[in-house]
């Protein structure tokens, strides 16, 4: 094409950073010869009850009081892991591009100020398929934005999306959800790799079944030598409640009792082997580690 992607983009992201958009947050870590970095896709605004309708609220009130929480909306980052290896550029998720929220969808601007353009990843691996993970995948034109690169999703979370039942049992509060996923993966469904638990799919990435939030929800364990870290997509969602109470149900996850039994598992790895944490909806760009707290858990910031 005469006019590349990269200089459309670049000049484009030129403008919307002019324009005042939020500043990125990016965290870092070395895994050996190798860089684990977070790229901010903005936030979300969702209302308090999306994720504690379920819980006691008697007890839950401390906690939020505790972390500052408050008021009648909740603005989590989203924060997309970046894996660079020298040969590849993985991306994990690629946020919610234009059509979800107006204050997310910012994952261009945020590769940007890192030098790296959509033609730059080699390799999108999924935790899963809801909207501010999948639905940044389509363009303007609707093409896959990162046009070069390998998709890889576990296979079971693309089953669970692509089965033309869900959007008729998902529930009517998540029929859009179902609805925009199969778009998308209907995109890639020519050029996806499916994955199974344990596999390696990269290397030193491998997979790891942590279902609930969704049925095939997958996070991605990264091993360098002997420096390691877990990606955990939403399996764990936020810094607050899921740590001080991850055997609390959240109105977020799909299956609830999964859900809380996959917490317990990670935080039990993550604390055993004092593995780096990078969670999508955890502060300070998402990057730290869990420490154990008494009974409970603690999000310890990679930002301090």
């Amino acid at each position: 094409m005469f006019l590349s992607r990269r200089s459309f983009m670049q000049s484009g992201t030129s403008f919307l950073m002019a324009a005042g958009l939020p500043k990125t947050s990016i965290a870092n870590v070395s895994l050996g010869s190798s860089t684990l970095s977070t790229v901010s896709d903005g936030s979300l605004i969702l209302p308090p009850g999306f994720i504690f309708e379920p819980m006691p609220q008697d007890e839950l009130n401390p906690i939020l009081q505790e972390f500052g929480v408050g008021g009648k909306q909740l603005t989590p980052e989203c924060n997309l892991a970046l894996y660079r290896d020298g040969t590849n550029t993985v991306l994990f998720d690629v946020g919610s591009g234009p059509d979800f929220m107006p204050t997310a969808g910012k994952i261009v601007e945020s590769l940007d100020a890192l030098g790296l353009a959509p033609e730059d990843i080699t390799h999108v691996l999924f935790t899963h398929a809801h909207p501010d993970h999948i639905w940044g995948l389509l363009d303007e034109f609707d093409e896959p934005l990162f046009y070069d690169a390998s998709y890889m999703m576990g296979r079971a979370e693309w089953d669970y999306w692509w089965n033309p039942e869900t959007v008729n049992s998902i529930g009517e509060a998540r029929v859009a959800f179902a609805v925009g996923a199969k778009r998308r993966m209907e995109a890639i469904e020519n050029m996806v790799e499916l994955f199974d638990d344990g596999q390696e799919v990269l290397s030193g990435i491998a997979a790891v079944s942590t279902p609930g939030h969704t049925p095939g929800h997958m996070a991605f364990e990264i091993r360098q030598g002997n420096a390691a870290a877990i990606v955990v997509g939403d399996a764990i969602g936020n810094n607050h409640v899921a740590f001080r109470k991850p055997n609390w149900p959240s109105g977020s996850d799909q299956d609830q009792d999964t859900a809380i039994a996959t917490r317990k598992m990670l935080f039990d790895r993550l604390t055993s082997a004092q593995m780096t944490l990078v969670g999508f909806h955890l502060p300070n760009g998402g990057m730290g580690y869990a420490v154990r707290d008494g009974g409970a858990y603690r999000f310890v910031s990679e930002a301090g």
